[in-house]
């Protein structure tokens, strides 16, 4: 059995790791790069970080800030945020990271996955996907979650497995920054048919919630947060051997 993940996740603005609420309300925490050795030392399984505003303001990832944070730390590195082409992944994966994250750029040309992959492995190619309920219906967001594609998640995440996408990045709007849980009736809807790694994010406000996740959702292979990790509120450390007590494989 595979252990469970427990990945924290720096959203990048302007040089400074930012959080908000249901994709608004953004504030300032901290640096990236101290956030970075903090979770290198803490017990984090791997890091993600994105660049929150390079496809929304249509530029290229802040490739120095990058290289900062993958220079200072000794796990598997996850980067999005404006990836549209395979010089994208190129230049990314040159400034140290392990896996590259494709959200927008991927609805853009879902042919891009494809590319990718064969060109640096699957296990180099993460979707992310940023969704949300309208009309009842698990609906994929673009563009740091500002435009409504009208794309059935369901349907997506199956595409870009398909596509050939080594692992999934499953985000909930609805639950981001909440602090109410996960979105486990959205993480099982969307990757019920799936057999790649799935990354649950969005919800988390304390060490219980975790536990329901790996407990109500089994294709879930990892936990990602933000805010409860950056401000204290979840130790990292205290959270796996919670979760260890508890039934959950994890990495100590």
């Amino acid at each position: 059995m595979l252990a469970k993940r427990i990945i924290p996740c720096l959203d990048v603005r302007d040089g400074m790791v930012v959080k908000g609420k249901n994709f608004i309300g953004i504030r300032e925490v901290e640096s990236p790069v101290a956030l970075a050795q903090r979770y290198n030392l803490s017990g984090a399984d791997e890091l993600v970080f994105y660049d929150i505003t390079a496809s929304a303001e249509g530029r290229a990832l802040f490739a120095d800030t990058l290289k900062e944070v993958a220079s200072c730390i000794f796990i598997p590195l996850t980067v999005g945020g404006g990836i549209n082409t395979l010089e994208d992944f190129d230049r990314v994966l040159k400034c140290g990271a392990d896996k590259v994250s494709v959200n927008t750029g991927a609805i853009r040309d879902p042919l891009l996955i494809g590319r990718a992959a064969k060109l640096y492995g699957d296990q180099c190619v993460v979707l992310s996907m940023d969704v949300k309920r309208v009309d009842g219906k698990f609906t994929v967001f673009s563009h740091g979650g500002r435009v409504n594609t009208g794309i059935s998640a369901v349907e997506w995440a199956h595409r870009g497995q398909e596509e050939g996408a080594g692992e999934l990045v499953l985000n909930s709007i609805d639950t981001d920054g909440v602090k109410g849980g996960f979105d486990c009736e959205m993480l099982n809807a969307v990757c019920g048919k799936l057999t790649i790694p799935v990354i649950a994010s969005g919800g988390a406000g304390k060490k219980e919630d975790f536990l329901k996740l790996f407990q109500e959702v089994p294709r879930a292979d990892a936990g990602l947060a933000a805010s409860v990790f950056h401000f204290g509120e979840i130790n990292i450390e205290e959270l796996k051997i919670y979760l260890k007590e508890n039934g959950v494989h994890v990495r100590l």
